[in-house]
């Protein structure tokens, strides 16, 4: 049972090695481990996300937890009903974008603060593993119903300022991201992809990062006459974006032109993940901002966003953070903002991005090494006049590059971004540390 609880979620194949049973145990730990008494439930389209519900709810319900079920929903309404609800914590049944034959649970505490694996799963791990759940309540909790998607819909809506029409094609995967795209209805014009729940996937997988994945997006918006195209991941957290003509953009330059568009309307703090391009940096500085590096991982982002009181972070990985979502992410607000920008300006978004694609990218590449920390030392020892960062795994900083390594949290491998002020300058170092990790 132990390879189920991850370093952010619960996760495994259902009928193998998460199944109803373990479900009804979770839930009786999760009261168990919290003590909350209010939690609010949502959960997505797949077929096995139903008795995981009934089963997890009974858990629930038996350590005296009152349930509110959402039904379906996309996990940013699942965050949002947390804190609008003022529950004592909240949990959405979802596999993200894994393939259809796993399930899961994402879970958070009060106002939607995530329980990552030092926070809590260890803990959960721990009882579940152990049957060292409290005592059944005297008195069992109950299951009440909530439609939080139009509440949700209407919270995002009131950040649309456009000044003309904004034609978008939406490729929902089959996936939560149907109902995450309720709140762009409406508000852009739409042409949908693959907008049948779906939790067999027939289309594709549900994974913004598999860049093959893209194509059928791709061939609509090269068609002609959209402004820009949005695919959304399994349970719609994550958001991966084109141009107006077909190229995939880098999240990282979507996290610099949302922190532009917010930073018009009000100067704070932005974080984005340490593996971004320098011109994310400069771009929240030429904003007025206060630009802040952060770990990679939803959990660290959203601890550091609350203590400063961030406005918005961005994540590689196509997450988006906003205040106003508790902190959370909502990958049609990230949408919005796009839309708003390229309205406001009345340029293409591949215009929008040109002044900001500065440098040059590796992208991530994964390498296997099974002592990251000898590695780490390696690499110390290699580049003595670096400026260190140990956020992360190590960054490198030099006035021309720079680069960062970090472990797998899952997997024997480490994680290599690298970036330069030249193609050809990134292409030699990117080489060169790459020699290093796998000699």
């Amino acid at each position: 049972m132990a390879n189920i609880f991850k370093a952010y979620d619960i996760r495994g194949i259902y009928g193998k090695t998460l199944d109803e049973e373990t479900a009804h145990k979770i839930g009786r730990a999760f009261v168990t481990f919290l003590k909350c008494r209010k939690v609010v439930v949502g959960r997505d389209m797949r077929p096995h996300s139903e008795p995981l519900f009934k089963a997890l709810a009974r858990g629930l319900n038996e350590q005296g937890a009152d349930v509110i079920d959402l039904g379906l929903c996309s996990t940013p309404m699942s965050y949002y009903a947390n804190g609008k609800l003022v529950a004592d914590a909240g949990i959405m049944i979802t596999a993200s974008h894994n393939p259809p034959e796993w399930n899961g649970f994402k879970m958070c505490r009060e106002k939607a603060i995530p329980i990552s694996g030092a926070t809590g799963i260890q803990d959960l791990e721990r009882i579940v593993r152990d049957e060292a759940f409290d005592p059944p309540a005297a008195k069992p909790g109950n299951i009440t119903t909530y439609d939080i998607v139009s509440e949700y819909c209407d919270h995002i809506r009131q950040f649309a300022d456009l000044q003309g029409p904004v034609k978008v094609a939406i490729d929902y995967a089959n996936g939560m991201g149907i109902y995450e795209g309720r709140t762009l209805t409406g508000v852009l014009d739409i042409h949908p992809l693959f907008d049948e729940l779906d939790g067999s996937f027939p289309n594709h997988e549900a994974n913004p990062l598999d860049l093959e994945t893209f194509e059928p997006l791709q061939e609509v918006i090269r068609s002609g006459g959209y402004d820009f195209g949005i695919y959304f991941d399994g349970d719609a957290d994550r958001a991966g974006f084109t141009d107006e003509q077909g190229n995939i953009v880098s999240n990282d330059m979507i996290t610099a032109l949302i922190a532009e568009a917010i930073l018009e309307k009000e100067k704070g703090v932005v974080f984005y993940d340490l593996r971004s391009s320098w011109a994310v940096k400069e771009v929240i500085e030429e904003g007025g901002g206060e630009p802040r590096k952060s770990r990679v991982g939803h959990a660290f982002i959203k601890q550091q966003m609350r203590e400063a009181n961030a406005i918005f972070a961005g994540e590689l990985s196509g997450h988006y953070y906003f205040r106003e979502n508790y902190y959370t992410e909502s990958a049609a607000l990230a949408a919005i903002y796009v839309a708003n920008l390229i309205s406001h300006t009345g340029k293409p978004l591949s215009e929008l991005i040109r002044p900001i694609k500065r440098y040059h990218a590796s992208g991530e590449i994964n390498s296997e090494v099974h002592d990251a920390e000898a590695l780490f030392q390696k690499l110390r020892e290699t580049y003595p006049d670096a400026k260190l960062l140990d956020l992360d795994g190590v960054s490198f900083e030099f006035d021309d590059w720079w680069f960062n390594v970090r472990p797998s949290n899952t997997e024997p491998l480490v994680r290599l971004n690298l970036e330069a002020k030249t193609k050809e300058m990134m292409e030699q170092k990117r080489d060169e540390v790459l020699a290093l990790i796998r000699k």
